[in-house]
């Protein structure tokens, strides 16, 4: 297999689906060696099979306003891959949702699920519909018109969606509610559920709290500890929140939080009474993360990005490629000493390689934020068994799952050097799980 003429070819195929094509190349570049030493692998065409989805679903949706118009939006399902386990990953609700960016979601989902250890395959779905500004009456009714369709390709063994960016608990509620009014059954077909109809305890927490984990476990390679570090954090949603929540609970000085629309930046820490003031404002209010800094009196720089300030550790937490090659030689010459990833392939090319020429401590989001598609790993299982198992179970759980990511990345990610590549030890960790199970499973 030669990575670029893969690449080049996937490019023909497939044009102008950038953020695909970005994804595809990175996992190309650090398993080429380890695919090449296995010939049965392209004997069987492998890694073809592997990069193209299974199917695509897209459909129309059509809902109506509170002022009776009538609208229309795009719904979209990729199911990648499920040699392992059913399809499973997320429904993002964005105005930038298109084919591409759900094809490279998908794509990392069907790696990082596999690095859980946890019987599940990789999807993605979504729609260009965006929630803000829309009333709950709105967002039901979207919700019903999107499931409409969606319903028929999705169940308990055969596909099931969580929560992404736009879609919370009260998304989910409603397209849960849909789904089992459609299908006449109360199943685990939907994760990231209410308490009170079968949802974990924890998952919210799981992929803020599950970067934690994974971060300190990389700081422990160097003897290094979170308390007293000065961390930069990108978004200011969930993620961002229970990222910053765990950080402060552990002695980790939180500075920066952003949206949309830019960034505060507190110098003396956004402390546990300032974060529940953030997730107020952003989960009930629905507010811009700028009243923070009218409040405080802190700075905001409007239409930036935080990573011009001077922190120990970057966790973006936002959205894909918020990190370009120029911010991310600003962090390192700030004295950055690692960079854990909330969100999904949130550094551009340029800033991956300037962070492992750099040789610091560099987690890609397929890792690092695996503690999400975790916990609703553990959510089916408790759904299947009709259980529900306490917060420190489940937070239990999370840590051990985490710690074994972790290990899986340094034993295929470490160099001759000793430096522990995650990028590398991730994707080749994920990969080996997965083609395994495709020749085991025959030509499909």
């Amino acid at each position: 297999m030669n990575s670029t003429e893969v690449l080049n070819g996937l490019i023909r195929r497939f044009p102008n689906e950038p953020e695909y094509h970005q994804a595809v190349s990175e996992v190309l570049a650090s398993i080429e060696d380890v695919y090449n030493s296995h010939p049965e692998f392209e004997e069987y065409n492998l890694i073809e099979r592997l990069c193209i989805p299974d199917r695509i679903v897209s459909f129309r949706v059509t809902w109506t306003d509170d002022y009776g118009r009538v609208r229309t939006n795009m719904g979209y399902r990729v199911q990648h891959n499920c040699a392992i386990g059913p399809y499973k990953g997320g429904i993002r609700f964005h105005a930038s949702v298109n084919q591409s960016i759900l094809k490279f979601l998908a794509f990392e989902q069907t790696f990082k699920n596999a690095l859980t250890t946890l019987p599940m395959g990789g999807a993605k779905g979504g729609s260009d519909f965006n929630p803000k500004g829309k009333s709950d009456d709105e967002i039901m009714r979207f919700c019903q018109a999107f499931i409409l369709e969606l319903w028929r390709h999705i169940g308990p063994e055969t596909d099931v969606p969580a929560g992404d960016i736009g879609v919370g608990g009260r998304e989910i509620g409603y397209m849960f509610g849909m789904y089992k009014k459609l299908a006449r059954e109360h199943t685990g077909t939907f994760t990231g559920k209410g308490i009170t109809y079968g949802g974990s305890l924890m998952r919210p927490e799981a992929t803020g709290y599950g970067n934690v984990y994974f971060l300190q476990q990389m700081l422990a390679t160097r003897g290094l500890e979170l308390e007293g570090k000065t961390v930069c954090i990108s978004g200011s949603g969930n993620v961002a929140q229970y990222t910053a929540e765990k950080l402060i609970s552990l002695g980790a000085k939180v500075v920066t939080m952003s949206d949309s629309n830019g960034y505060i930046y507190d110098p003396d820490g956004i402390t546990r009474e300032k974060l529940d003031y953030i997730m107020h404002l952003k989960n009930v209010e629905r507010g811009r993360i700028r009243e923070y800094a009218e409040k405080y009196g802190c700075k905001y720089v409007e239409g930036a990005r935080p990573w011009g300030e001077k922190c120990d550790i970057a966790m973006p937490s936002a959205t894909q490629n918020e990190i370009n090659g120029d911010e991310a030689k600003t962090l390192l010459a700030n004295g950055c000493i690692a960079v854990s990833e909330g969100a999904n392939m949130p550094s551009t090319p340029e800033a991956v390689d300037a962070f492992l020429n750099a040789r610091i401590l560099y987690a890609p989001g397929k890792a690092a934020n695996a503690g999400g598609v975790s916990v609703s790993g553990l959510e089916m299982t408790q759904n299947s068994q009709k259980l529900s198992w306490s917060s420190e179970e489940v937070d239990n759980r999370l840590k051990s799952i985490m710690e074994n990511i972790h290990s899986q990345c340094v034993k295929y990610g470490t160099q001759a050097d000793g430096y522990v590549n995650y990028v590398k030890g991730a994707n080749v960790s994920g990969f080996m799980k997965v083609a395994t199970a495709m020749m085991e499973q025959g030509i499909l």
